[in-house]
């Protein structure tokens, strides 16, 4: 049994058959399999990739002397480039097949990191970093496409869960696999690492998917406004959204014309989206309750699991003075029994007597409690005593995201795989984008207030502070300051997650997993 409420398929609004047109039937095999895998292990290396640089660039700044400026940019430009990707990548796809497209992107991805050290300046890196980040953001909607049309019902969810692995696993292994190549390896392994994976995963794509004849003729039909409209206003927003904190928001011209510029001409590309005859977003399937509430949810659950990464990490590194590869094991905990954790909390979901909402209500629940915990913590706090939090997590993050993934895609048909699948990644890029801009915000802002009050809590009792030295004692005002902001930001991650189990009674509507075990 499907779910009571689908959202409208291309035919049912008007669009010509040609806007995607329902793909040949494939039996599933091994070999179908093997290609789910390699676009699984795709996936998985686009988002070490981004990770793994982000946390590896002072090193990668430093061998290649770029500027703190410089690095920025590298990092914002790969980011916007990447979002931009997820929303047009599905009708590309779609008109080109799914295996060649998916080998394409994955081979100039591949290219494009094992070229990255030889950049002779900083202009050739940043183009092919924009590059790679088309390529790279290609990938992620190619994975629920394929789930959506090639998985049986039986076990589609199990391919759900698959790809709730990019927002559980990856993010949380990106630290320890960029701390590890840069230690053992090298700088340069941080752009090298994605490609011993990269090419596995090619062979197991080329090998395993259909070879599905091209569809040419949707080229006649190829929505340009949209093109025109979108991918700049994406682009923009993402770069203001990545620069803001660091140009001072809305006080620099800059920041004023990207996010102004581009959310004016996003609201042009949602306007044409609505009556293109073939659109890159079918604008009618929000009115499905449930897939809204997925993704207004899943805005609200990645800045929770961004914050339980980044928090700790800074912690240790400011307050105790630890180097990444002594915090991998913090986050190792998290990431490793994701592999055992999230198919039994997809097992549990695929049985007909549990409702998925309450699974999501669970994993809200545990989320906030472990940031309950994290609020609590002090200036004694080292590695062990955020293993608690962790272990919470394990269970907490697949349980807090495959019901999102289940309530938006529940009931729909493998000819709806590329409309959801441009939703659900756009949102998901661009809202893991805004978690970081706006935990970066709240951080700044919450340690200088805790520096301020400090100072002029220590300057008004100077006995406090008699026969300290002034860099000691600056040392330590600052250690505090980290703890308490700390402290807040784990009250505001479990604030949100609170807030997100409210919806929950008001929006989704009850929806059964597909053919589901009795």
């Amino acid at each position: 049994m499907n779910s009571v409420a689908s959202p409208l398929t291309p035919t049912a609004r008007g669009v010509p058959a040609s806007a995607p047109a329902k793909p040949v039937a494939a039996p599933f095999s091994v070999r179908i399999a093997t290609g789910l895998i390699g676009i699984l292990l795709a996936v998985l290396v686009s988002g070490f990739n981004e990770n793994v640089t982000k946390f590896a660039m002072p090193d990668i700044r430093g061998a290649m002397g770029l500027s703190y400026d410089q690095s920025t940019w590298l990092l914002a430009t790969y980011a916007a480039t990447s979002v931009t990707a997820m929303a047009f990548a599905p009708w590309c796809a779609a008109t080109f097949t799914l295996r060649r497209f998916t080998l394409l992107a994955m081979g100039v991805f591949t290219l494009l990191g094992l070229l990255s050290p030889f950049a002779p300046n900083y202009e050739a890196l940043l183009v092919l970093r924009v590059f790679q980040g088309f390529a790279g953001g290609a990938l992620p909607p190619m994975l629920m496409s394929a789930a959506l049309r090639f998985l049986p019902p039986g076990i589609k969810l199990y391919g759900l869960g698959g790809y709730a692995l990019t927002a559980t696993f990856g993010p949380s292994f990106g630290l320890p696999l960029a701390a590890w190549c840069v230690e053992y390896l090298g700088w340069q392994y941080a752009f090298w690492q994605i490609i011993p994976a990269s090419l596995i995963a090619m062979a197991c794509i080329a090998w395993g998917l259909p070879r599905d004849p091209l569809k040419l003729e949707r080229l006649k039909q190829f929505n340009w406004r949209g093109v025109l409209l979108g991918m700049p206003a994406l682009i923009m927003i993402v770069l203001g959204l990545e620069q803001g904190e660091r140009l001072d928001w809305f006080n620099d011209q800059l920041i004023r014309l990207l996010i102004g510029g581009g959310v004016a001409l996003f609201v042009l590309f949602l306007s044409n989206e609505w009556s293109a005859p073939v659109p890159f977003f079918n604008i009618q399937m929000l009115r499905n309750r449930n897939l809204t509430h997925a993704l207004i949810t899943l805005g609200g659950v990645l800045f929770v699991l961004l914050g339980v990464i980044i928090v700790p990490a800074n912690f240790l590194a400011e307050v105790q003075g630890y180097r990444p590869l002594q915090t991998t094991p913090v986050l190792l905990w998290v990431a490793v029994p994701q592999l055992l954790a999230l198919p039994l909390v997809v097992a549990l979901l695929n049985n007909r007597v549990v409702d998925c909402r309450l699974v999501l209500a669970v994993g809200l629940g545990l989320l906030a409690l472990a940031c309950l915990i994290g609020s609590h913590v002090t200036q004694a706090w080292h590695r062990e005593d955020f293993y608690l939090i962790q272990m919470i997590m394990i269970f907490a993050q697949p349980m807090a995201v495959v019901p999102l993934l289940m309530l938006s895609t529940g009931g729909l048909q493998p000819a709806d795989g590329p409309f959801a699948s441009a939703w659900f990644n756009t949102v998901k890029g661009f809202a893991a984008v805004a978690a970081s801009s706006a935990l970066e915000t709240v951080t700044l802002h919450r340690l200088h207030f805790h520096s301020t009050m400090l100072v002029d809590r220590y300057g008004s009792n100077p006995s406090v502070t008699a026969g300290i030295a002034p860099q000691h004692m600056a040392q330590r005002l600052h250690e505090q300051a980290v703890v308490l902001t700390s402290s807040d930001l784990y009250l505001c991650l479990g604030a949100v997650a609170v807030l997100l189990i409210a919806l929950i009674p008001i929006l989704p509507t009850r929806i059964f997993p597909p053919r589901a075990a009795s």
